[in-house]
C-alpha cells in the first residue's frame, strides 16, 4: 500500500504544471493533461476536488481553464495532499497496542514535515536534475 496514491502523485504533477504557467490566462485542462500526461476524465475529478479545496480556480467560457487560487509560495504540498488524500496515512485503523498507536502518529505527523514545502519550492528539484543530467567523464 503506498503512501500516497495515483490520485496524490496525479494531482501534485498537475498542479506543478500550474504553478509553471506563468500567464495571466487560465490554463485549458486538454493542455495540463497532455503535460503532466495525466487522463482528462480523471484530471477533471481531482481539479474538481483541489477546487473544492480553493487551491485551485476555475474559469468558465471559450478562454477558460483553471489558474491557482493563491500564489505557488502560499500553496504547501501537504495542503494539495490532504485536500486529495483525505489525510496523510501510515496504516488505515488504530492497532490495539498503545505504544504502535503513538508511534504511528508520531509517523504521520513527521511525514506531514516532509511535505511540507510549498509549491514553488518544486523549481529547486529541476536544478537537481539538470546536475544529474550533466555529469563530467
Amino acid at each position: 500500500m503506498p503512501l500516497i496514491s495515483t490520485k496524490g502523485v496525479y494531482g501534485l504533477t498537475a498542479m506543478y504544471e500550474l504553478s509553471k504557467h506563468q500567464e495571466d490566462s487560465p490554463m485549458q485542462i486538454k493542455e495540463i493533461s497532455a503535460n503532466a500526461n495525466i487522463p482528462q476524465n480523471y484530471l477533471e475529478q481531482l481539479l474538481s476536488k483541489l477546487r473544492r479545496a480553493d487551491l485551485v480556480k476555475s474559469i468558465r467560457g471559450a478562454r477558460g481553464g483553471y489558474t491557482l487560487a493563491k500564489s505557488p509560495e502560499e500553496i504547501k504540498v501537504v495542503d494539495i495532499l490532504i485536500a486529495l488524500e483525505d489525510d496523510i496515512k501510515i496504516i488505515d485503523t488504530k492497532t490495539d497496542n498503545p505504544i504502535l498507536n503513538i508511534f504511528f502518529d508520531e509517523s504521520k505527523n513527521s511525514m506531514k514535515k516532509i511535505f511540507d514545502i510549498q509549491l514553488s519550492k518544486l523549481d529547486e528539484y529541476q536544478d537537481k536534475y539538470n546536475e544529474f543530467l550533466h555529469y563530467n567523464i
